[in-house]
């Protein structure tokens, strides 16, 4: 693939709790428009989208684009577990590098209900059949979530090896709390202390309380890409491209390893950031800010790790030297991350595409990184699939 694929038009809509949103095709619908108003141009002169998300029926991409037009393209619905808006993303991207269509929208939504995540389909096996058990064997504490016993479980094996303290992860939700108080489009836009996130609700003792998980939420993220052939005809933005991009599923080692760090995929995230890095000829150092996927802060936590954002091991130090922060040597999750401004599965991606392509045109306002010229993106769904993409400020 040798066309290059620019970023022209981003849009989203603040994230919310379940119940407290439009219902799923009026959201999509609004961040799509935005993202054609941001871009300057009408859904006619969209080829192709692919539309993101979890929780809904067969086309429902259809039902929610309906809103915007009915002009007959091709709408490809996309289910990646959490990873889907990238994923999304990721196809709209092959579809313009490889030539197959010039411009194209990558939509994600999600209506999510309260509580924690479960299987909708009960009378058929689960594909978390193979994460499940190897967790039970290795974690345990089956009266536990699931997810926060694949996440908390990971976070454990991070502490018992290298003996990283829970004031770390309370230290990063902190963090991710004073980046958010600058999102307008962020759920929850009060700062908390470290103090404050170790005081919260126990989940697992001496593992995670309750404010070091992200919380169920609603909403919608969209994107316009193009081919700089497209954009120069139609006068469209080409300041942001991406440079680079890679998608990986689990390997043999996720259950192998007998890890639960491989189990919540850190090789998966490991080598899509190899590749990404080896595509675009840079190291971890060149990039200047991050929007990873911290559905916890455990997660967050060993992804600098995987990224390469740090040395193994060596993540605890990262974060107590203020590494992950302004002012610090990477700027991650500048819009508060999933633990602050919410995680709708299948928006979740596009947002962070949002955010990137806005701190890279310089329009992040308080939360703007200086100078950004290189942004990494990170997007992990169990299942397993993980997208890395690097955007470019030409």
């Amino acid at each position: 693939m040798t066309r290059e694929v620019f970023v022209s038009g981003v849009g989203m809509i603040p994230f919310a709790k379940p119940g407290n949103h439009e219902p799923y095709p009026l959201m999509a619908a609004t961040a799509a428009r935005k993202a054609l108003a941001d871009a300057g141009i009408g859904y006619d002169k969209v080829q192709q989208a692919y539309v993101g998300y979890v929780y809904g029926d067969s086309t429902a991409g259809q039902r929610a684009l309906y809103e915007v037009g009915m002009t007959g393209i091709p709408v490809v619905n996309v289910n990646n577990n959490c990873s889907t808006g990238s994923t999304a993303l990721f196809l709209a991207r092959q579809a313009i590098a490889s030539g197959a269509a010039e411009c194209v929208l990558a939509l994600g939504f999600e209506h999510m209900n309260p509580g924690a995540l479960g299987a909708v389909f009960s009378d058929r096996p689960s594909p978390f059949e193979h994460f499940d058990s190897v967790t039970d064997e290795l974690v345990g504490n089956s009266q536990i979530p699931l997810a926060l016993r694949y996440f908390g479980g990971a976070g454990k094996a991070h502490m018992d090896q290298y003996g990283t303290k829970l004031s770390t992860f309370a230290k990063i939700r902190a963090k991710a709390s004073r980046h958010a108080a600058n999102n307008p489009v962020a759920l929850f836009r009060k700062e908390v202390t470290e103090e404050e996130v170790l005081a919260a609700p126990v989940m697992w003792e001496g593992v995670m309380t309750r404010l070091m998980a992200c919380p169920p939420t609603c909403g919608a993220a969209a994107a316009i890409l193009c081919s700089a052939e497209f954009a120069a005809r139609h006068g469209l933005d080409r300041r942001v491209r991406i440079k680079a991009q890679a998608m990986t599923t689990d390997t043999a080692k996720t259950f192998e390893a007998r890890d639960m760090r491989e189990v919540v995929g850190f090789s998966m995230a490991r080598t899509a950031a190899q590749q990404v890095y080896n595509e675009a000829g840079i190291s971890p150092s060149d990039v200047d800010v991050v929007e990873l996927h911290d559905c916890f802060a455990h997660n967050e936590l060993i992804t600098y790790e995987a990224l390469g954002l740090c040395g193994i091991g060596e993540a605890e130090r990262f974060v107590c030297d203020g590494d992950n922060t302004y002012g610090g040597k990477f700027v991650t999750n500048p819009s508060g991350g999933l633990l602050s401004k919410g995680h709708p599965l299948g928006a979740t991606g596009l947002a962070q595409c949002t955010e990137l392509v806005e701190q890279l045109r310089g329009q992040a306002d308080k939360r703007q990184v200086t100078d950004a010229r290189l942004a990494l993106q990170h997007n992990l769904g169990l299942g397993g699939a993980c997208v890395v993409t690097l955007y470019e400020r030409l």
